[in-house]
């Protein structure tokens, strides 16, 4: 049922076209024609008809228009220090991913630079990429350490992380378990003991982030390393995900969701008996097309995915090297055309689904209990104010008004 109206409202969204309330437990998006939202204090206070909508101080003409919640995305790297283009070159005349990563380039040279980078060096060029994502329709967005892989320098990229949030909501989740660094390469053991030991119970103790994160494969850690970091983190009562089966299978897309990790991420080569312990858990799978374009990985398998039940949702990845995408619409169109995605699939993976993928249930939906973030998305030019117009044309539809926490930020 449509969140009801209670007296006069703060911000009313009315007349648009099309409103997506991506509600749970309705169908079809939850579409509702002529659809109105009313906000009130930093909440939702309706979602329905526009000819049922409260009175507003403010008011936006939706005419036109498509309404839908703030998007989210449950899977960035976006604070981190210098480029990787040459990489991108290399990459072209066929050098792998792995193999750049294994001579001490990719990941290792984004921790050269970051370790160089103050704070606020961090925080300026992260907060001009979120608020791109943010002119973008992306309310909230969860961003990973990952680029220090030492205390000083993962605890300062959480702090550059938060000092964000006058952009839009971060989540930040810490991965310092995003490789093996340089100077640790001839002592796998005693970094993962650092991780342990040091870089987790510092980052909980300064309340830096909300989970924790591990990159599980080839070239980077193993499953008993990766078992090991994600029960010390959950012991320690941070959340759980985990980058899994991407480059080669190891079996950790399972057991991080026996461990009870609210998503497993990449996934182009997980097993059937991964799919049914992610199904069983409830674990999220953030399928990540914009790294599978860079890299020239296999397709996920969705179908498989879909069919057992496993909540499908979508990010940018966006980092330096391996998927530099700063646009959920394009990574939307590429979830469809590579990987078999429906379109009402990719919308809900942007919203309610990467919601739940970040252990989140109140994003990505609008209605009662609901965060109180809308966004407004004009179709292509002479395209219908449709759902398909805004996914089929990739780089095509145009965010035109932003509300976050009830307040128009855009």
């Amino acid at each position: 049922m449509p969140a009801q109206p209670s007296g006069r409202a703060d911000l009313l969204v009315h007349h648009a076209d099309v409103l997506l309330t991506c509600a749970p437990g309705l169908p079809d998006l939850g579409r509702i024609p002529d659809g109105a939202v009313a906000f009130s204090e930093g909440e939702v206070v309706y979602a329905g008809p526009s000819s049922h909508a409260p009175s507003a101080d403010e008011v936006i003409d939706a005419t036109g228009l498509v309404a839908l919640p703030g998007l989210v995305d449950p899977h960035t790297h976006a604070v981190f220090a210098g480029s990787r283009s040459d990489e991108f070159s290399r990459r072209l005349t066929g050098v792998s991913y792995t193999d750049i990563l294994e001579a001490g380039g990719g990941i290792l040279s984004t921790v050269r630079h970051t370790r160089a980078a103050d704070r606020d060096t961090l925080a300026a060029s992260a907060r001009a990429r979120l608020d791109g994502l943010l002119r973008r329709g992306v309310t909230t967005v969860e961003v990973k350490s990952g680029y220090g892989l030492d205390v000083p320098t993962e605890l300062r990229m959480l702090e550059a992380a938060w000092e964000c949030r006058d952009t839009v909501q971060v989540v930040p989740t810490f991965l310092g378990a995003h490789t093996i660094p340089a100077d640790f390469r001839h002592r796998r053991d005693a970094y993962v003991r650092q991780i342990i030991e040091e870089q987790l119970p510092a980052v909980v103790e300064a309340d830096l982030a909300v989970a924790c994160d591990v990159y599980c494969d080839r070239g980077a850690f193993t499953v008993d390393e990766a078992v090991a970091i994600l029960t010390a983190a959950r012991d320690l009562g941070l959340g759980l995900r985990v980058h899994a089966e991407q480059v080669a299978h190891t079996g950790i897309a399972a057991a991080a969701a026996a461990l009870g990790a609210t998503s497993a991420d990449h996934l182009e080569q997980i097993d059937d008996a991964g799919i049914v312990a992610m199904a069983q858990h409830g674990t999220v799978a953030v399928l990540l097309p914009g790294a599978q374009l860079y890299l020239r990985d296999p397709a996920p398998p969705v179908a498989a995915l879909r069919d057992a039940g496993v909540p499908l949702a979508l990010g940018t990845d966006l980092n330096p090297g391996s998927s530099p995408v700063h646009d959920p619409w394009t990574i939307m169109t590429l979830a469809c055309v590579l990987q078999g995605f429906t379109v009402d699939e990719a919308i809900l993976g942007f919203t309610r689904n990467a919601g739940r993928a970040l252990g989140r249930p109140d994003l990505g939906w609008l209605g009662t209990d609901s965060a109180a973030d809308l966004i407004l998305v004009a179709p292509p030019p002479g395209e219908p104010a449709a759902v398909p117009s805004l996914v089929q044309h990739m780089g095509g539809s145009r965010v035109v008004a932003v509300v976050r926490d009830g307040i128009r930020v855009v």
